[in-house]
Order: C-alpha cells, then structure tokens, then sequence
C-alpha cells in the first residue's frame, strides 16, 4: 500500500504524511511544473504542466489498494475503477455508491457557470476538516470500517 497524493493545491500534504509516518506508509506528492513542492517524509514526482498531466501520472502509478487524495471528483472515479481507496481533503471517502451522483453535480454545476451563472464557492477551511482527513485517513491505513462520514 502506498498513499498517492493529488498535490496540487491540497491542503492536507502535511497531515497525509504525517498520519502515513505513523504506520510506515510510503507517500507520494504529485505536482506539475507550477506546483512544485517537496516535503520531508514523502517523494515528490513533477510532472509537465497541462491540463490533467498530473491526474494521469497518478492513475498510472495506482494500484489495488492504494489511497489517494483528491478532491477532484473525475480522479476519484479513475482511482475507485483501477481499485484504489480515494479521499478527499475533508475526509469524505469516494465510494462506487456517491461518486456518479458527485460527477452529476459537478457536470451541473460546469453548466451552470458556462451559461453565466454563478456557483458559491467552498466555505472557509476549519481546523474540523483536517480532524477528520486524519482520523478517516488513519482508518483506511488500517482497515477499521468505522469512518466519520460528512
């Protein structure tokens, strides 16, 4: 098992390799040309900046099992079909069952602002989030079933 990290803008890098530590759990950081960022305790892996360059790295790289972090919604869908275990910075698992309803909202939601309107964006992070990124990060490292659902 290891823990593929979506790091371009996460706000958790910090919090996914420090629970990792913990239980001797490899991380991987992957970030394009205009994102770089290396931290103690994990592997960084740049990729060429261009549209999705680094969600494809990082699809190629995950096997069954893996945990990935994202809170892009099309990632999680790639990662959930090549059996790996996503979460996003808030702590909320993707699942076969809530993933085609997340696309659905975001298509909606893409349309909306293509016609011109607007959509409200993510409320202000709380220390809460990163609570439960731990604890439901900690719970997939170690295969308990019970998670923090949002």
């Amino acid at each position: 098992m290891k823990i593929l990290v979506d790091a371009d803008g996460c706000p958790v890098v910090n919090e996914t390799i420090r629970t990792a530590g913990r239980h001797g759990v490899p991380v991987l950081l992957l970030c394009d040309t205009a994102h770089e960022m290396f931290r103690e305790g994990a592997e960084t892996i740049i990729v060429s900046k261009g549209a999705d360059s680094v969600d494809f790295s990082l699809v190629n790289r995950v096997g069954k099992g893996d945990i990935v972090v994202t809170q892009d919604y099309g990632l999680a869908a790639m990662v959930l079909a090549k059996g790996g275990r996503p979460i996003d910075q808030n702590g909320r698992l993707y699942t076969d069952d809530n993933i085609e309803s997340l696309l659905g909202s975001r298509y909606i939601s893409r349309k909306v602002r293509e016609a011109g309107g607007r959509m409200k964006g993510p409320k202000k992070r709380k220390a809460e989030a990163n609570e439960r990124f731990e604890r439901n990060l900690e719970a997939l490292i170690t295969g308990r079933r019970e998670r923090e659902e949002l």
